[in-house]
């Protein structure tokens, strides 16, 4: 019965941990295989599935991506996610294997659970569930769970008088996972690298598979085919909401702790100096995620922006298209009490 089944993989992982780059290079070692993707994103700006509309490959056609940008895949379960496999399962040309990219401050749990949905379970098998840590941001301890770290922050800060939701969604996403990629090992010495692991493997009472990539550098080989039918095992990966709710507690899963927004301006006189002017910005506003495409003056091509903490990437992708409108649009995701006016002002001076 299972292998009879559409296999689909669930990739999750916090903000900015590379599970767009790692589906990137997956499309484009994929051999031929037909893949479906569905991508969430925290925000109204679809960047990461722009990105992949670029793939540009017989293995996935923009008919084959589908994004889901009306809020977090595991809040809209039945409203969005179900309705879109229903569509995805009744075309003619089904997909070989089916990938589903959760947004940063998605729990995988929820998603997973749908799969034993009425007419869905029957037809796909959750083949395993892939969680992208960042490393060198773990190394650094800011998804750590310190608690020692936390109590002196709230000595220091008088307005601090819960625990980061942060650590939840990690803890969360770790535990459902079947593979967990330790993503951006280049950028931390061996010796950090195997403690991020040993912490990681010590907060988890199940044993999944952990391996190492570089710029999410991973063979589809090892991320499609884990054949683990996860659906069936949901019962062992409770996340931290399901858990205080069976206790007697009351604990609603929501993004009020998230806030985020779409800055537009116009074109960027310097790239590069606009890129170190994002790592101030960033960092005075303790901003999580920024990503977006920035108009270059007197450039052909848009320049893709993708940032997480003081590191940011930019990279050409691709010409203006002459449907589309030239202007510089950044998603930014921070913290509820974000400044939005002060960034939104910051970010437009930066343009020059």
């Amino acid at each position: 019965m299972i292998a009879s089944k559409i296999p689909a993989t669930v990739i999750t992982g916090f903000l900015g941990a590379g599970k767009t780059t790692l589906i990137r290079h997956m499309l484009a070692n994929a051999k031929g295989k037909r893949i479906a993707l569905i991508i969430n994103e925290f925000g109204d700006l679809g960047v990461d599935g722009d990105v992949l509309k670029g793939c540009g490959d017989e293995v996935c056609s923009e008919d084959d991506i589908v994004e889901l940008t009306n809020g977090c895949i595991c809040c809209t379960v039945a409203d969005d996610f179900i309705p879109t496999m229903e569509k995805l399962l009744a075309r003619d040309n089904r997909p070989d294997h089916i990938v589903i990219e959760t947004s940063g401050l998605a729990l995988p749990q929820p998603l997973v659970a749908a799969f034993n949905w009425p007419g869905i379970k029957t037809q796909v098998t959750v083949d395993g569930v892939v969680t992208v840590v960042d490393s060198a941001a773990v190394a650094a301890g800011r998804f750590a769970d310190d608690h020692g770290k936390l109590d002196a922050q709230r000595l220091a800060d008088q307005g601090l008088d819960h625990e980061s939701p942060l650590e939840e969604l990690f803890e969360d996403q770790l535990t459902a996972a079947d593979l967990i990629v330790l993503n951006k090992t280049d950028l931390i010495s061996a010796a950090d690298l195997e403690g991020v692991r040993a912490g990681i493997a010590g907060h988890l009472t199940r044993k999944p598979i952990f391996i190492e990539a570089r710029q999410g550098e991973v063979a589809p080989e090892v991320l499609l085919g884990l054949g683990v039918g996860t659906e069936d095992d949901i019962g062992n990966r409770k996340s931290h909401h399901e858990r205080e709710h069976e206790a007697g507690e009351d604990h609603d899963h929501n993004h009020d702790e998230f806030e985020s927004f779409v800055v537009s301006f116009g074109p960027v006189n310097d790239p590069a100096a606009f890129a170190e002017g994002l790592k101030s910005v960033i960092v005075s506003h303790d901003i999580l995620r920024l990503k977006g495409f920035a108009d270059i003056a007197g450039k052909p091509m848009r320049m893709v922006v993708q940032a997480v903490g003081n590191r940011i990437d930019t990279h050409f992708d691709r010409p203006w298209s002459k449907a589309e409108t030239r202007e510089t649009r950044l998603v930014v995701i921070g913290l509820h009490d974000i400044d939005q006016a002060a960034i939104s002002a910051e970010l437009t001076a930066l343009a020059g």
